[in-house]
């Protein structure tokens, strides 16, 4: 990690708001505790909504408590414990980049042997260090940097309310040079406003920086430059808009789209009064230098008619087959999803459904043994036709089960 993470705890007593809030507000991780086990569905719920990844701490008994951690969809896990057996199972399993050591500052000062403590953590192997501290980081400044040194890995320092003097905290920080610092919610929301103060200090900080400046773009007659807005998931062009250099710098500095109004000849925030912002994926310049590819999440609607895109009226269409590959998958699955949610009478997918995991479960088995006896057919006809009954199958399996494509996408992702 070449810059300074900031990291921030999601709010428990709301945690998908804080956590789409937190996102938004230009944090690099979230980080949550786990202590029971209906928080697997607050972790499920959080990572399917959005991209920042999100670190979860734990005090495990066993190996399988970080397993069922991580396969809700944890990017990694920060140990509580001091069982060995544990500690090295995880790490072996899967890996430093997934496993943070959590160390409270009082536990190493009171050790015996300071500095043995610290070696213990790079013997282990771990990604990297939480410190847990209810002290100030301004007071411990000494303490901190000596962890920083002697344990030679990241160490996620605690910073405290008493620490929010943003300038002080940058010359701590580049004394101590940790590798992230850990928020409370409420200060998370503050991000953007830290990495900027950060960065004028000097301090490496995850922040949009353009690749090429404006004054190598080629404007209009009116000195703007046409942005083209696409959601970033799906591609769906939103809309098109324009830019000045006043409103291009913003949007870099802010990672909100914000535009150049040309009837009202000023800077526009998109969702400024409507709420439906868009938050900075992707910016691109084609060839020309002339047009910006904006890649965005759009909240609610891109149209000002209440529509998702402004593109929606047709003006000449011929019959063509519009089924997208990469999409019917997913497409397939909302269909199935959605007569779980709203049964049809009729319907195989609710009789199913119906039925229950074993009638399920039967079906996939089935129809991935046809699949077995059709590849041993010279023609792949019939080989189409049981992958597909068998695809469908283990769709109705993974709406049963609550699981997405998504789920399944980010694990192959995962395992590159």
């Amino acid at each position: 990690m070449d810059y300074i993470k900031l990291i921030a705890w999601i709010d428990p007593a709301k945690a998908l708001e804080s956590a789409v809030e937190l996102a938004h507000a230009g944090v690099d991780e979230l980080h949550f505790e786990y202590k029971r086990e209906s928080d697997l569905e607050t972790i499920k719920e959080i990572t399917r909504t959005i991209d920042v990844p999100m670190s979860v701490r734990l005090a495990p008994e066993r190996f399988e408590d970080v397993k069922k951690v991580l396969y809700a969809g944890a990017a990694s896990v920060g140990l509580m414990t001091e069982k060995e057996e544990v500690i090295k199972e995880v790490l072996g399993r899967f890996g430093a980049e997934k496993v943070s050591a959590i160390m409270p500052i009082d536990t190493l000062v009171e050790a015996p042997d300071f500095d043995t403590e610290l070696q213990q953590l790079k013997e282990y192997e771990y990604g990297q260090v939480y410190l847990a501290a209810n002290t100030s980081l301004l007071d411990n400044q000494e303490l901190v940097q000596h962890i920083c040194k002697t344990s030679e890995l990241p160490v996620i320092i605690p910073v405290e309310e008493e620490d929010m003097d943003t300038a002080a905290l940058g010359e701590v920080l580049k004394a101590v040079q940790p590798g992230g610092l850990l928020l409370s919610a409420e200060n998370g929301l503050r991000a953007k406003e830290f990495k900027q103060t950060f960065r004028d200090m000097g301090l490496a900080v995850n922040t949009f920086t353009s690749a090429i400046p404006f004054s190598e773009f080629k404007l209009n007659s009116d000195g703007l430059i046409p942005v083209v807005v696409q959601d970033y998931k799906t591609n769906a062009v939103l809309m098109v808009a324009y830019m000045n250099e006043a409103s291009y710098n913003k949007t870099i500095e802010t990672g909100q789209m914000t535009y150049y109004s040309r009837s009202r000849q000023e800077l526009w925030l998109k969702g400024e009064t409507s709420g439906h912002y868009q938050y900075v994926k992707s910016l691109s310049l084609d060839c020309d230098n002339d047009t910006i590819l904006a890649k965005v999440e759009q909240v609610g609607a891109a149209c000002h008619t209440g529509s998702y895109s402004c593109f929606f009226q047709d003006l000449v269409k011929k019959d063509y087959k519009d089924e997208n590959p990469l999409t019917i998958l997913k497409e397939d699955y909302e269909v199935i999803a959605e007569r779980k949610r709203n049964p049809k009478e009729g319907s195989y997918t609710n009789y199913l459904f119906d039925k229950g995991i074993d009638k399920i479960l039967k079906k996939v088995g089935e129809e991935a043994t046809e699949i077995v006896i059709a590849a041993k057919n010279p023609d792949a006809e019939e080989l189409k036709y049981e992958i597909s009954d068998f695809l469908y199958h283990v769709m109705v399996l993974m709406v049963e089960r609550g699981l997405t494509w998504e789920d399944i996408t980010r694990e192959l992702a995962e395992r590159r």
